[in-house]
């Protein structure tokens, strides 16, 4: 857990990881009178401007839920369009990504897309593995109980005691367990609820809801998500007083 000064430090500071939920988009199309499909490729250009906007603004790891495991349940003319957007965003966005000193990983059970999307993500993973500037993270057929599911299996598959299992054990094999834990998560659309969406990281999270569907969502919604951070005093379990700096 981090100590007095850094909680301190937090409370101004932009935060260091930025999780996402990418609400709205068939809604934003429905208002327009358009496919759903518009309103998901809209999305894709608000995505690309809130990764340089984050990567400008000093992030350092941004997560996306593009597809939770519970999206499979919506029509399959949809879902077989959302597929072959995200084949293509991979085609079209990666060499972007690197030529940005981004790193790109995806998480979630990619055993359920096809064999061409998941080459195109060992590709991607492997070229910019050594990128620096952000860590962009998408997750894809993921749901945070699958996450802590998949967790236990492995610890149990090492052969782990009882008594050697602890929150410090199982988070060392979740999906994001490289990354520190979200500072601030923002989920658009008017929706207030989390979705599945890293379950176990986001326990000491600031939430941050909007209205705004997320193909209207640019740098200026960024920023007013991260002025709402900014205000809010993170105490982690201790006092106002532990976490205020000693004048």
């Amino acid at each position: 857990m981090p100590g007095v000064s850094t909680l301190a430090k937090q409370t101004i500071d932009v935060p260091r990881h930025i999780a996402i939920i990418m609400d709205g988009n068939g809604r934003w199309a429905k208002r327009r009178l358009m496919p759903r499909v518009a309103g998901h490729r809209k999305g894709v250009e608000a995505l690309r401007g809130v990764i340089r906007a984050c990567a400008e603004r000093g992030v350092s790891h941004l997560t996306v839920f593009a597809f939770s495991s519970e999206n499979w349940r919506r029509p399959q003319e949809e879902v077989t369009l959302l597929m072959e957007l995200f084949m293509r965003a991979l085609e079209n966005e990666v060499a972007r990504l690197h030529e940005n000193d981004i790193r790109f990983r995806v998480i979630g059970d990619l055993s359920g897309f096809s064999a061409r999307i998941q080459a195109l993500i060992r590709d991607a993973e492997t070229l910019t593995r050594d990128n620096t500037r952000l860590t962009f993270t998408v997750a894809a057929n993921y749901g945070g109980r699958w996450d802590i599911v998949q967790a236990v299996k492995k610890l149990i598959a090492a052969g782990a005691a009882a008594e050697d299992v602890d929150e410090t054990a199982l988070a060392q094999q979740l999906s994001m367990a490289e990354a520190p834990e979200p500072d601030l998560f923002i989920r658009t659309g008017g929706e207030q609820r989390v979705s599945n969406f890293l379950l176990w990281q986001l326990a000491y999270t600031e939430l941050y809801f909007t209205d705004a569907l997320w193909p209207d969502f640019d740098a200026v919604a960024l920023d007013q998500a991260i002025a709402s951070y900014r205000s809010r005093e993170r105490r982690f379990g201790r006092t106002s007083e532990q976490v205020r700096p000693v004048s």
